[in-house]
């Protein structure tokens, strides 16, 4: 009886955990498709990295266009590191996770955002400020869905 007990508790942890989804949204095994989040706050735009400047962080490679980048990253990762793991802050308010694009970004009390596209964006900045409120509740408890 307690083989059954034990064997059936161990496949519904592994079930749940192979549900789970990574903390930081990544795409080709990068996080935030391989762009630099550090230059969304220097240069106000999205700029590509490059893996000649890669760091492992939250279990993702990010990406940075320069040394420089990437050492302003090292030294405060959680400073520059997208909220909602760089999944689309919208679908976060709505309680679930959608991948997000670099261009559709914010910048919102010193905090990055992405969302899905930019029309979606668009939706999202219509009531940024309840939506923030909305998806901090939901995080991190979304990527369990």
């Amino acid at each position: 009886m307690k083989t059954a007990f034990f064997s059936s508790l161990i496949l519904s942890l592994s079930i749940s955990a192979q549900c789970q989804q990574p903390e930081i949204y990544s795409s080709s095994g990068t996080a935030i498709n391989g762009y630099d989040v550090v230059a969304y706050f220097k240069e106000g735009q999205p700029v590509e990295g490059s893996k000649d400047f890669s760091y492992e962080w939250k279990g993702a490679q990010w990406l940075f266009s320069s040394q420089g980048n990437l050492a302003t990253f090292k030294s405060d990762p959680e400073k520059y590191a997208p909220q909602f793991g760089g999944y689309c802050a919208f679908g976060v308010a709505e309680d679930h996770t959608a991948p997000t694009k670099p261009d559709a970004w914010t910048i919102v009390d010193g905090k990055l955002y992405f969302n899905y596209n930019t029309d979606v964006r668009k939706m999202w900045r219509e009531k940024q400020a309840e939506y923030i409120q909305q998806g901090n509740q939901n995080w991190p408890g979304v990527l369990d869905k």
